[in-house]
């Protein structure tokens, strides 16, 4: 059986108490999140609890859903009718282990961070958000990406508004997260685009998280990355998911590639999304 108190740094991060501590925390995410759309908390699981959720990663490994395939930043099918520079035509490998959610016990320390009665209020609370609702696919709201040696992610767009990940376990070298912020807040904004995948974008943050650190994303937004893992080590990532309508889940193609099956679920609510971005 596990608690929150043995696996959240309350003491450091008081999200359970209201007050000044809690205020001064919120606040900050709340800048950093304004300025470019992602806060980092470092240390917010203790390190006792860093080791439990290693412990549950290993267990569960073996039922993660390993993909290799070439992707645009959109998800989408290639475009002959486009030109050759359009970055819907910019394809990558794209290599990765997705280990859904339903791997992960209730009462398991992945569960207990993510079900503490004070975790949701406070992260909608840093997003100042009016509608925030978890994620409602059952194979995604809380999930463990795995990567391991010479894998990675390439440049993409999150369909979830809100992402919110924890490091769990960091490979020798490489898996930096690296992140364009905001460049598709008011639409699609292709040029911009097109200049992280040339590599002449000066809008371009890396960021390397140590185990423990949550980190608070608008990724929807984003264009972001995990550059190739180096060494043996697996790369161990908790994602938390959080959206802006009720009863959300992801579209079938999308939830296919991830993790390798859909359920009824997927194919009821297929199409129902509100915004009208192309993934």
């Amino acid at each position: 059986m596990f608690y929150a108190a043995e696996m959240i740094d309350l003491e450091r991060y008081p999200i359970d108490q209201s007050g000044p501590a809690r205020d001064r925390t919120i606040s900050a995410v709340r800048q950093d999140l304004t300025r470019d759309g992602c806060a980092v908390l470092k240390g917010f699981v203790k390190p006792e609890g860093v080791q439990h959720l290693c412990r549950e990663a290993e267990s569960v490994r073996d039922r993660g859903h390993r993909s290799f395939n070439r992707t645009n930043p959109y998800f989408t099918a290639d475009d002959p009718t486009l030109p050759d520079d359009d970055p819907r035509r910019a394809f990558y490998e794209r290599s990765n282990n997705f280990i859904s959610a339903d791997n992960f016990e209730r009462a398991g320390p992945l569960r207990v961070v993510h079900d503490f009665h004070a975790f949701d209020p406070f992260i909608r609370d840093c997003l100042q958000a009016r509608y925030f609702y978890r994620y409602a696919d059952p194979l995604a709201d809380v999930i463990i990406n795995m990567a391991e040696e010479g894998e990675g992610f390439p440049w993409h767009f999150d369909t979830n508004n809100f992402t919110v990940t924890l490091a769990i376990q960091n490979a020798r070298q490489g898996g930096a997260f690296e992140y364009a912020p905001n460049i598709r807040s008011e639409g699609e904004n292709f040029d911009e685009v097109r200049k992280v995948l040339e590599e002449t974008s000066d809008k371009v943050v890396t960021l390397e998280l140590e185990p423990g650190d949550l980190q608070l994303f608008l990724g929807r937004y984003s264009l972001h990355r995990v550059a190739p893992l180096i060494g043996r080590t697996p790369r161990y990532v908790a994602i938390f998911s959080y959206v802006e309508e009720p009863d959300m889940v992801g579209a079938p193609e999308r939830t296919m590639q991830l993790y390798g099956k859909v359920l009824p679920i997927h194919i009821e609510r297929a199409g129902l999304r509100a915004d009208s971005f192309i993934d």
